[in-house]
């Protein structure tokens, strides 16, 4: 079995969108996905500095808008047309995202549309970078140590396991002032590095943004997965389209469980893992926690031929 995933934020780098540009028909995608939300993707994934890409509010929307067109690009057709018995979307038999990468899942499972995905995401980024702004908050990544034992340090501080991503990497999350003292203060055998985010994502710090979502999502038109979705607030595959919805506005305010997510590609089966455009976060946990699994990054486009070699491995005969 295929998985397709998408990485959150933190993948993004700049430049990203500059050699998918090249490619017939992307440049028009962009400037109608752009038009559409009021936000210029081309100028942040081509022209735009690291500075500049990291503020929450433009890194959701351009990580979105660059695996949505990595997919449509790899499945070489537009996602409201790819599923079905005769799309391209038949060689995949499941798909999942990380954090933000939830909604490019969602699109790529017709539950949303490609425009109605980068919409809520553009109001998602604005709000939780507004939640974020109301309090001395941030992330640190604590890396190996024994997961029990990282998780009791945490408690004790006050922190947040905001991400478990399996693979001896777990996030923490909290005040300012609780970081410092967890920096201070490793857990025995851990290393532990301070992420460059706003604030502290995935926790009640971000109860505000959740709120205003739930207003977002309000009318918003959800179809089943016509592809099986794992979700990571639980691992669990979902069926219900207004269920899906209902999870990625919870999932603003709540732990992103991304090891239960690896721990069900187990489960179903997977054997092949393909991480949409920015690649690469996303393969090198499940190197290290889904050894026997085949992984490949979209990076570039130069990565899209070996990626359609494995979706053709893939396709039902």
């Amino acid at each position: 079995m295929l998985v397709l995933v998408a990485p959150g934020q933190g993948a993004q780098k700049p430049g990203l969108l500059t050699p998918w540009l090249e490619l017939p028909g992307a440049a028009d995608r962009l400037a109608e996905w752009s038009a559409a939300i009021d936000f210029d993707l081309v100028h942040y994934g081509t022209e735009a500095d690291a500075d500049a890409i990291r503020d929450t509010a433009v890194a959701q929307p351009l990580l979105v808008a660059a695996g949505l067109l990595s997919a449509e690009v790899l499945l070489d057709r537009r996602l409201e047309e790819a599923a079905g018995a005769d799309g391209p979307l038949r060689a995949v038999g499941a798909v999942a995202g990380h954090s933000v990468g939830e909604l490019v899942a969602a699109a790529l499972a017709g539950v949303l549309t490609p425009e109605t995905a980068l919409r809520l995401v553009r109001t998602r980024g604005r709000v939780m970078a507004e939640a974020a702004g109301t309090g001395e908050t941030g992330m640190s990544a604590v890396l190996g140590g024994d997961p029990e034992v990282v998780l009791a340090h945490l408690a004790k501080l006050d922190l947040v396991p905001a991400n478990q991503n399996g693979a001896g990497q777990i996030v923490a999350a909290g005040s300012s002032e609780a970081l410092a003292a967890l920096a201070a203060d490793r857990p025995d055998k851990a290393r532990v590095v301070a992420l460059k985010v706003a604030g502290a994502f995935h926790t009640d710090h971000m109860a505000p943004a959740s709120s205003a979502m739930e207003e977002a999502v309000e009318g918003v038109r959800a179809g089943d997965p016509d592809v099986r979705y794992v979700s990571n607030l639980d691992g669990r595959t979902v069926e219900s389209g207004p269920e899906v919805v209902r999870r990625l506005v919870h999932q603003i305010s709540a732990p992103v469980r991304w090891d239960l997510c690896m721990e069900t590609f187990e489960e179903l089966g997977v054997t092949t893992l393909i991480e949409l455009c920015p690649g690469g976060t996303l393969t090198g946990l499940a190197k290290r926690a889904m050894p026997d699994v085949r992984r490949l990054a979209l990076k570039t486009p130069g990565d899209l031929d070996p990626a359609r070699e494995l979706l053709a491995e893939h396709l039902p005969s």
